[in-house]
């Protein structure tokens, strides 16, 4: 007795699109810049001292890059100091942030996607991706769902073979 079967992936009927939030993965060197670095006994920041530094500085280390500006130390810096830092980065670097490297995902992930054009997704049945090789930011599956859900006819997370509701639109 033979026995034929058919296997039918119902994953691929279901009408399920996927959309992976790496995807929108800036590319590009992260760089934590550390004022602590810049304080006198690592305390308090001396504007001539500082200043001397900005002007000596070579900038152009940061060409292409994504800085993460922020002092790991306990001390009070002002904030035109940061400002000016930002100042003589931002000619050279792609992007530049106050932060730490989350605050740098973040900002990267939601400008990526200020750019996705939602209506490829109009009522369509969309999963978003929950997992992957690129390390997603909270933020970015919140910006995602902010974003799309306006749109879609529903909202699911994980993979198109288990996922998880999180928005169905009432006909």
């Amino acid at each position: 007795m033979e026995i034929q079967e058919n296997f039918v992936n119902k994953v691929a009927q279901s009408g399920l699109v996927t959309l992976d939030p790496a995807e929108f993965y800036a590319p590009g060197e992260r760089v934590i810049y550390d004022i602590k670095d810049n304080l006198f006994q690592g305390l308090i920041l001396r504007e001539k001292d500082f200043r001397e530094f900005v002007k000596e500085h070579d900038w152009t280390q940061y060409e292409g890059k994504n800085v993460a500006v922020t002092c790991t130390a306990d001390a009070i810096v002002p904030a035109w100091a940061y400002l000016l830092l930002a100042n003589r980065m931002a000619p050279y670097a792609h992007e530049v942030v106050f932060g730490d490297a989350e605050v740098l995902e973040t900002v990267l992930y939601i400008k990526a996607i200020a750019k996705l054009d939602v209506e490829q997704y109009r009522d369509q049945r969309l999963v978003i991706k929950g997992c992957g090789d690129i390390d997603v930011p909270v933020s970015a599956y919140v910006e995602l769902g902010k974003k799309l859900t306006p749109v879609v006819k529903s909202l699911m997370f994980g993979e198109p073979c288990s996922t998880v509701p999180i928005y169905k639109k009432r006909d």
